[in-house]
């Protein structure tokens, strides 16, 4: 497994805590770029700009990636804006949307 698997593997583990679904399959996860061996950028976004749990999604986002000896530099980004299309076919089918 390389440190980009790792990374995905402990953001899948990082839970928005309204919809119930993690961040990689709900499609919050726009870029991961490995800066060095213990530092990395995540470029992101949430399900609206008004979203009240981002600062502890981040936190959390931190904290795990902490835990694999990084820091995380997180960029909040609305373009391209989410929606349900940015979702996997894993995060679709746990919250019961059909294409």
């Amino acid at each position: 497994m390389t440190l980009k698997d790792d990374i995905v593997n402990e953001l899948k583990t990082v839970y928005d805590p309204e919809i119930g679904v993690n961040i990689v399959d709900l499609g919050l996860i726009y870029e991961i770029d490995e800066k060095s061996e213990s530092e990395v950028h995540i470029k992101m976004t949430l399900t609206s700009p008004a979203c009240p749990l981002g600062p502890q999604i981040i936190g959390e986002i931190k904290q795990k990636l902490g835990n694999l000896g990084l820091t995380a530099n997180i960029e909040i980004t609305f373009n391209p804006p989410w929606g349900p299309d940015k979702m996997s076919e894993d995060g679709k089918f746990e919250l019961g949307i059909v294409d």
